[in-house]
């Protein structure tokens, strides 16, 4: 099956939520939209799921228009960031409710249910009812809902959102997996990066209801079309300190210039946007050619086994990620270290100018 949206834009009153969405997605294929909160994902999710209709635009099945096509006539499953599942009924007919309603025999629905509950490693919870479950075992319950239907579209909205750090990271591994399974077009939402990237496959990368960028999403975090893609590519955002070239140098503020080898060979004098990614800033010297930077602490953010300490260089905020918890007085200085050969180039547009060669990513 083929799916495309063409031209499609989405207004509520005044506000846009959608504009000039084209996307094609073709059977087998694993698609992550990442964008922050209030990009436009779940609306995007449920134009596509025929639960809302574009304000202009198509949607089309193997080339047919089914724009004005309601969700019951549409092989379409979706699983929500919340736990959505029937109080009243076992996990075994939460699974099967979709069956039931297509009409399919009762031994097929058996089958069909056992099978997918395996998957999910749930076959031991099917006489239990939701209230009586995790909230991981209740979202495994969603997701073998969606599955089991064998849906041509397979709609995801930041389906593990609710769930702790380490069921994520389990949920995570194993969707991959399965997913990679199925001959169905897997369309899954998330605002984590991280996320975004251990699953593969395609990524659309949507901000404020416009796609930035598409592509393999290993290519798309090597080479972002710009620097606001880069930013929310990156957890932290990618650090940018403005820079000015000449013929010999770039001019990175604060009396530091810095030679134009490397990928900044043959670079336009110009005023430029470098781009750095904060796991490529170091506390310590490791090459004689590392440049030195010199700011003040002006937050010091522990998160799990890492402190991201935050600076202001060059008139702009960067982000420096030091492996370890660590404690660091506001306002102390500090002293941190970049390679030449780490920076993304961006225009003054914001535009790719040059990445960094695929080594140095």
């Amino acid at each position: 099956m083929s799916f495309s949206i063409s031209k499609v834009d989405k207004n509520v009153g005044r506000e846009t939520y959608l504009a000039d969405i084209d996307l094609h997605l073709e059977s087998g294929s694993q698609n992550v939209i990442l964008g922050r909160t209030l990009a436009g994902k779940t609306t995007l999710l449920r134009i596509m799921a025929g639960l809302d209709r574009p304000t202009r635009g198509t949607i089309a099945e193997n080339g047919r228009d089914i724009t004005g096509m309601s969700v019951r006539r549409r092989n379409v499953a979706m699983v929500y960031q919340q736990f959505v599942n029937y109080p009243s009924l076992t996990v075994f007919d939460n699974i099967a409710s979709p069956l039931k309603l297509a009409g399919m025999a009762k031994a097929d629905v058996a089958k069909r249910v056992r099978e997918t509950a395996s998957v999910l490693h749930i076959d031991h919870l099917l006489d239990r009812l939701p209230q009586e479950l995790s909230g991981g075992q209740q979202q495994r319950t969603a997701i073998a809902r969606a599955l089991v239907k064998d849906a041509s579209l397979l709609l995801l909205d930041e389906p593990l959102v609710n769930l702790d750090y380490k069921l994520r990271e389990e949920l995570r591994a194993e969707l991959r997996e399965i997913f990679g399974k199925r001959d169905s077009i897997v369309v899954y939402t998330t605002t984590e990066p991280s996320e975004a990237l251990m699953l593969g496959g395609n990524l659309v990368v949507l901000n404020e209801g416009r796609v930035l960028q598409t592509g393999p999403a290993e290519e798309v975090y090597r080479r972002p079309a710009t620097a606001k893609v880069a930013e929310i590519l990156s957890d932290p955002p990618i650090n940018v300190i403005r820079t000015t070239v000449d013929a010999a140098k770039a001019h990175l503020g604060e009396g530091l210039a810095v030679p134009l080898d490397g990928h900044l060979t043959g670079l336009p004098p110009g005023e430029y946007l470098f781009g750095v990614r904060s796991h490529h800033l170091f506390l310590n010297r490791q090459h004689p050619r590392d440049i030195e930077l010199t700011a003040r602490v002006e937050l010091a953010e522990i998160n799990g086994s890492e402190t991201f300490l935050h600076v202001t260089y060059n008139g702009r905020p960067l982000v420096v990620q030091e492996e370890g918890v660590h404690q660091r007085r506001i306002g102390s200085p500090l002293a941190f270290f970049v390679r030449s050969r780490k920076f993304y180039i961006f225009g003054k547009d914001g535009v790719l100018v040059r990445a960094p060669l695929f080594e140095d990513v």
